[in-house]
């Protein structure tokens, strides 16, 4: 078993993509200019007010705590090896100027459980269950948000995943001090099999978009 789960995750660091617009979860009018192809969404919920709040949804997200607050099991973590040519984006100073490059090899962060943190690059294999039954779903995290008043990630399906595009999820926090998750996607079916039962995938994605934004609530200790 441990030799196929590395099998596994080997082939994910090595695998392309199964979409070709990464990072168009970023673009203002997604809701209205898709990827080809692609039906695109985005919900928001606000999780309260205040600094404190901001902080620690943040700190569940980047530990994977919307999937895990969705009853997705997140397991085969590998943090991505850094090369010589990563680029990290820019540091914010607190009016939101930049003030330089970040760190392209950050030192890889792990939750209180050991599990590693969300991190650029990053894969993972999420068991989605559904209908009775469980369904694989191999990612790769494409870029990360840290802003001010702005912390996410979006990863990108790899092949296996029964759809093929790109979900991202970033805590705001608000000039008027509220603090919203924000929900952001664009998929199709993968494969003819899975186009088959485009109208069960959209169900599923329905039920889990509704968890996701219920899973940084401050209910669900976040």
């Amino acid at each position: 078993m441990a030799s196929t789960t590395t099998a596994r995750a080997v082939s994910r660091s090595e695998a392309s993509l199964s979409y070709a617009a990464v990072g168009a979860t970023q673009a203002e009018d997604l809701l209205y200019f898709p990827p080809k192809g692609f039906h695109p969404m985005e919900r928001r919920a606000r999780l309260g007010s205040g600094t404190e709040r901001f902080e620690a949804a943040s700190a569940k997200l980047m530990a994977w705590g919307v999937q895990r607050g969705s009853g997705i099991t997140v397991g085969d973590i590998q943090p991505a090896a850094p090369t010589e040519t990563d680029y990290a984006g820019l540091v914010y100073d607190e009016s939101g100027a930049p003030v330089g490059p970040r760190a392209a090899h950050p030192e890889q962060g792990y939750g209180e459980d050991g599990t590693p943190l969300v991190s650029a690059g990053t894969t993972a294999e999420l068991t989605i269950r559904a209908f009775g039954m469980s369904f694989r779903a191999p990612i790769r995290v494409v870029y990360l948000v840290n802003e001010p008043g702005r912390i996410g990630f979006a990863y990108g399906t790899l092949p296996g995943h029964p759809e093929s595009g790109e979900e991202s999820f970033v805590v705001e926090h608000l000039s008027d001090d509220s603090v919203w998750i924000v929900v952001r996607a664009f998929s199709r079916p993968s494969t003819w099999f899975y186009r088959l039962g485009q109208p069960v995938l959209r169900i599923m994605q329905a039920r889990a978009t509704r968890r996701y934004l219920r899973a940084l609530m401050p209910s669900k200790g976040a």
